[in-house]
């Protein structure tokens, strides 16, 4: 590619400064020619004037010439005959008769040279006079000749410097190019900590490998975060695994000790344990694929909240209260089965580590729905925040996964806030817990 580029660049400079030189040769030679023909006109009209009014005065003007190749004079009468003539030109006819402003080259006997001729006519005491001068176009023709040689010498030659510099330019230009591609030739899957060299020039070859090291750097990035979240998820289906596999050996071990009932319930609690680790991480693989898919309809978060408050009265232990009194109604764009989901994992993971009383409110402000779940458990530090939204953290401490918490409950409420266009956020809770706040764009009515 490298070498491509550098020969189309090279050649398409030497085309378009070859046509700019040619087509200024041009305007230049024959500019030169006309200022030098100008020159030689200007110079036989004002003999001719000369001569013209001392005819006119009834005197004898001087025809003499300094030299006899340069210039030539012939007076001539009303029907064109010769009457007087420099010494050049005695007894030949009338080399040309121009008329009033008009200038004509003419070969002349005088070494076959090229003469432009003017003439001037005016009256005399003798009659109607013309006064004809012809100068020589012999160094006009020559200075322009010898500016053509000298154009079609230096031409060539400035193309040769101007091919030969673009090359070596671009070819400096792109030899970091050629580094980088060899670079990224070699690094492989298993070497994303490589780098590409990067100029320290500021041009867009820099830029371009500074591009290049951030997107390995993402990619090293991604290829940790997918490693690490095979290791943890081959971790947590180890677990339930395990102890379905614990529980069917003791079964097949000593099958007098141990009933059908007491192998299928923990077997049964292990698979859908199983099971909704599974759809987890289907849902997170989705996500990182291709986004989530949803269903955009106009949906009432205050029902979907009301429900799973009702749930949870009936799934947790008496002693955990469930606090609707902040629920007010709200309606936004979205999935129905995604947002509600959001509202099961959040209503779970504020009931595990509640002490007394789980909390939900809502709130419509600024063209936004924002939906409130509390508890009064011991809370989240404000350094793990930001971090509990990640998958399969596992914080120390009160808060720490029990309970069969996967770790992906916040990471999944995380990825369908995001899809929806909202966003998360955890605080403290004025029951003395975490507040987990989900801000949605509302329905515009």
């Amino acid at each position: 590619m490298a070498s491509t580029v550098r020969v189309r660049t090279t050649a398409g400079a030497v085309a378009v400064v070859g046509a700019a030189l040619v087509l200024g040769a041009v305007v230049l030679v024959l500019v030169v020619r006309s200022t030098l023909t100008g020159n030689v006109r200007s110079a036989a009209q004002t003999r001719a004037g000369e001569i013209a009014a001392v005819l006119s005065a009834g005197g004898v003007p001087s025809l003499a010439v300094g030299e006899p190749d340069e210039q030539l004079i012939q007076v001539l009468d009303g029907d064109g005959r010769v009457v007087a003539a420099s010494e050049n030109v005695t007894g030949r006819p009338a080399v040309a008769q121009p008329g009033p402003g008009q200038a004509v080259e003419v070969h002349t006997p005088v070494d076959e040279d090229v003469f432009l001729a003017v003439a001037a006519t005016t009256g005399t005491p003798d009659g109607r006079r013309t006064v004809v001068v012809a100068r020589a176009l012999s160094d006009a023709l020559e200075s322009t000749q010898l500016l053509v040689q000298l154009l079609a010498v230096g031409i060539p030659l400035l193309l040769v410097v101007v091919g030969g510099t673009t090359w070596l330019v671009v070819g400096r230009a792109l030899a970091p190019v050629a580094a980088i591609a060899a670079e990224v030739d070699a690094i492989s899957a298993a070497e994303l900590h490589r780098r590409v060299p990067q100029p320290t020039t500021g041009d867009e070859i820099a830029r371009l490998a500074g591009t290049m090291n951030r997107m390995l750097a993402r990619l090293q990035g991604a290829q940790a975060a997918q490693r690490r979240f095979v290791s943890d998820a081959s971790h947590e289906l180890r677990t339930p695994t395990a102890s379905i596999r614990q529980h069917t050996e003791v079964a097949l071990g000593h099958p007098d000790l141990v009933t059908v009932e007491a192998l299928a319930e923990p077997v049964h609690a292990e698979a859908l344990r199983l099971q909704r680790l599974i759809d987890d991480l289907l849902l997170l693989a989705r996500a990182d694929e291709a986004g989530l898919a949803l269903r955009r309809v106009a949906v009432d978060v205050d029902d979907l909240v009301l429900a799973e408050a009702d749930r949870l009265r009936s799934t947790r232990p008496p002693a955990v209260r469930v606090d609707t009194a902040g629920v007010t109604a709200g309606r936004v764009l979205g999935d129905p089965a995604g947002l509600r989901r959001v509202l099961r994992n959040l209503a779970d993971n504020a009931s595990r580590h509640a002490a007394a009383t789980v909390a939900f409110g809502i709130a419509v402000r600024d063209g936004a729905v924002t939906v409130t779940v509390d508890d009064d458990g011991p809370g989240i530090p404000a350094g793990d925040r930001e971090r509990v939204l990640d998958r399969f953290v596992r914080l120390a401490g009160a808060r720490a996964r029990d309970e069969g918490g996967s770790g992906l409950g916040l990471a999944i409420v995380a990825e369908l806030v995001a899809a929806h266009g909202g966003r998360v956020a955890i605080a403290d809770a004025p029951l003395g817990g975490a507040r987990v706040t989900v801000t949605l764009p509302a329905v515009q009515e």
